[in-house]
């Protein structure tokens, strides 16, 4: 796997970037025979140590942990134990998926917008800042792959294409922890 380890305002040794290198490939080896790529971030907020890691698992699989702490390591440890713990816990779905049929997608673009200031009144026909634009693909998934990938790649919402009936659908994490779903009517 091509791991990329970085440090945002914190100096990474060459220990730690071994143990990290060790520790992230033998996880993801259990469930994935060549995952392409992976990132591992230290931060520092405030006090505390701050690991965010990203493993890109396969076409259109990312898997994402994070975790604070006062020490790194113990950082990295909680961060990977949330990726591993994700990959246990779907295991027999992901080793289906490899097995089945290919994957069938849909091309989009995907915008990232300016977050609007509080302060400043907002005109009516004022339409917000495109900060970035960028390629994407919508999947063809069954709900339960769906919450699966929203789960792995720790976001809040996905969209994705129904396998059922081909129409875009939405899950999305609600407040009191339980996953809403959005299946408009033909």
């Amino acid at each position: 796997m091509n791991l990329a380890i970085n440090g945002k305002h914190v100096d990474i040794g060459e220990a730690l970037r071994g143990r990290v290198e060790e520790s992230l490939n033998s996880a993801v080896a259990k469930y994935f025979e060549k995952a392409p790529d992976g990132t591992v971030t230290f931060s520092r907020e405030a006090h505390l140590f701050r690991v965010d890691i990203s493993v890109h698992a396969g076409r259109g699989m990312i898997v994402q942990g994070a975790s604070t702490n006062d020490e790194a390591n113990a950082a990295f440890d909680g961060a990977l134990a949330r990726i591993a713990k994700q990959l246990r816990r779907y295991k027999r779905r992901l080793n289906a998926r490899h097995k089945g049929r290919g994957e069938e997608t849909l091309a989009a673009q995907q915008y990232i917008l300016a977050a609007e200031s509080e302060d400043v009144e907002v005109a009516e026909d004022d339409n917000p800042t495109i900060v970035a634009e960028m390629p994407t693909e919508i999947a063809t998934l069954t709900v339960g792959e769906a919450v699966m990938r929203m789960d792995l790649a720790d976001t809040s919402a996905m969209v994705f294409r129904n396998r059922a009936h081909g129409r875009l659908n939405v899950v999305y994490r609600r407040a009191d922890g339980n996953i809403g779903w959005i299946d408009p009517a033909e």
